[in-house]
């Protein structure tokens, strides 16, 4: 497999422990002192920092078991990453994707079951997220880790109490 994909395949990974809200193995695919970052759009081309940075594989485990809200009853996120562009450079590598998220929620399957000529997947999806993906990583004894992931978000980000 081609560096480039090997660091596609670490993304992909990300994004899939996102959306379980597995801090453990998102958490093991940072390096010890990475830096993420969230930055919300403040204009036309410029962002603006918004929280504290997590250090460490370590912060993002805590971050997204501890501090992202779990998916309610029939409920998921589905996170769509592409356009990626990866560059490689012996053990150093950049990674910029455009990214979207979709809430996704299963409607409740009536008791009597579905109505004569209900057809197909029943649930709403909606997107709730979008923005791009900023990451460089490292090859450590033969294996990518991030060491530094920023996500751009294209809209502003609301947190109760602040």
């Amino acid at each position: 497999m081609s560096d480039e994909r090997k660091v596609q395949e670490v993304f992909a990974r990300y994004v899939r422990a996102t959306d379980r809200r597995d801090g453990k193995t998102q958490g093991a695919l940072f390096t010890d002192e990475a830096v993420v970052s969230i930055k919300i759009k403040a204009g036309p081309d410029s962002y603006e920092p918004f929280g504290e940075p997590l250090i460490g594989g370590a912060g993002v485990e805590y971050a997204v078991t501890n501090l992202m809200s779990p998916h309610p009853e029939g409920g998921s996120s589905h996170h769509t990453t592409f356009d990626h562009l990866i560059d490689v450079d012996g053990d150093d590598a950049h990674l910029n994707a455009q990214f979207v998220v979709y809430k996704v929620q299963a409607l409740t399957r009536p008791v009597d079951g579905w109505p004569t000529g209900t057809i197909g997947p029943q649930a709403t999806i909606r997107p709730v997220e979008s923005g791009y993906y900023d990451t460089d990583l490292r090859r450590i004894d033969g294996e990518w880790k991030i060491v530094r992931h920023t996500v751009l978000m294209d809209m502003p980000i609301a947190i109760p109490g602040t």
